[in-house]
């Protein structure tokens, strides 16, 4: 049963380019994110590069959720006009 929340997000993925390429980009540092977490062994180098990727991660969920509040107070906005 999918929530308010989760209808808006698979919404925005089909309908706004900006948040479906944001949500692309979020998916695709997940993934190297996670080839990263499963070495035994990180070099510096590789060490560096995870924080920098976990760090462009938040920087995308975070404008992410500003696009979701944007439409989620929108339709109020609507309401009143």
């Amino acid at each position: 049963m999918p929530t308010d929340f989760e209808e808006m997000k698979n919404r925005l993925l089909e309908s706004n380019d900006e948040f479906r390429q944001l949500a692309s980009q979020h998916h695709t540092l997940d993934e190297r994110i996670h080839d990263l977490a499963i070495r035994q062994y990180l070099s510096e180098p590789e060490q560096l590069e995870e924080v920098t990727l976990k760090k462009k991660k938040l920087q995308l969920k975070d404008q992410m959720e500003s696009i979701l509040r944007h439409h989620r107070t929108e339709p109020s906005h609507a309401a009143r006009a």
